[in-house]
């Protein structure tokens, strides 16, 4: 079965572009299901059916894994619930986040994570990030200030949680390339990670929330949209891609999540920003696109000759 998930580059990429499509969509549909159910049944239920959806393929890719003797020991285990426990509180956050916050401002926080991950890999694997990092850094920080509204006293709670959110993203993009690529194991590693979040969220919704089933009838399109698409087939895809492209590529194309979710928010919600929230957002892209970009053309021109 993992035969079937071998990919060049370029079609990893192609892939990772697919899925901030879906990512970015997903957001109104984050936003929509709040009107029906409270953000810890929401995210526990789209992820726990995005594992549905993933199972009967993680179970044949167990399968054939066992038959080539592969036995996964108690450090696989350890990874994926450290990667479930990750995405339970990326996808809380900003679910709760998205209660008090706009689409746009929901997006473009969530990918403050890009500038996130080379700073994780200095800190846990001593990975020294390239000098343009720390503008970046100071540009997301200016970003994030105009996208508030110019004070960073005019930033919502809901802000606040997503940009919280930002720090579980940049921490399991950060590795979860390196727990799928162990044993080879994507499909599994994605089934774990979803079970995992979705039993976390769903236990502390059943403790914390009020989970009736008119709501979940009522969010049930939302909840459908966001557990197939952005968690059964955007979380999956993510996980297998990554093994077969550059961080740098997955960060890039990943980003441009923000600005398909700004544009379907303004599209089917009628969204809009003023010039300084604008502004803001814009330097938050740049921001994401500069701290990539900057050290693959100052590599290119070195190698050049002279």
């Amino acid at each position: 079965m993992t035969q079937l998930f071998i990919l060049t580059r370029a079609r990893a990429d192609l892939l990772l572009l697919g899925i901030a499509v879906i990512w970015g969509t997903a957001f109104v549909a984050q936003n929509i299901g709040m009107q029906s159910v409270g953000p810890f049944t929401f995210t526990g239920s789209r992820f726990l059916l995005g594992a549905l959806i993933v199972l009967p393929l993680a179970w044949r890719e167990w399968k054939t894994l066992r038959a080539r003797g592969i036995v996964f020991d108690r450090l696989d285990y350890w990874s994926w619930l450290g990667m479930g426990g990750l995405l339970f509180f990326g996808a809380s956050f900003q679910q709760i986040g998205m209660v008090t916050t706009s689409v746009t401002n929901a997006s473009f926080f969530t990918s403050l994570y890009t500038a996130l991950v080379p700073l994780f890999g200095w800190l846990l694997f001593r990975h020294v990030p390239h000098w343009s990092i720390w503008p970046a850094a100071a540009a997301c920080v200016m970003g994030t200030f105009l996208l508030g509204g110019g004070e960073f006293s005019l930033l919502t709670k809901g802000d606040l949680w997503v940009i919280l959110s930002a720090l579980f993203w940049g921490a399991h993009v950060l590795l979860v390339g390196q727990v799928a690529s162990r044993r080879g194991a994507p499909l599994i590693v994605a089934v774990a990670q979803f079970l995992v979040c979705g039993l976390l969220a769903s236990g502390w919704a059943s403790y914390a929330e009020t989970v009736t089933l008119a709501g979940l009838q009522d969010g049930l399109g939302s909840i459908l949209y966001a557990g197939i698409l952005s968690v059964g087939v955007g979380f999956t895809l993510q996980v297998v891609a990554q093994r077969y492209t550059k961080p740098a590529d997955t960060a890039i194309l990943l980003s441009a999540e923000t600005l398909f979710g700004a544009l379907t928010a303004a599209l089917w919600l009628g969204e809009t920003m003023n010039t300084v929230r604008q502004c803001g957002a814009l330097l938050i892209f740049s921001a994401i696109m500069a701290v990539q970009l900057v050290p693959i053309w100052i590599e290119s021109r070195a190698s050049r000759p002279a």
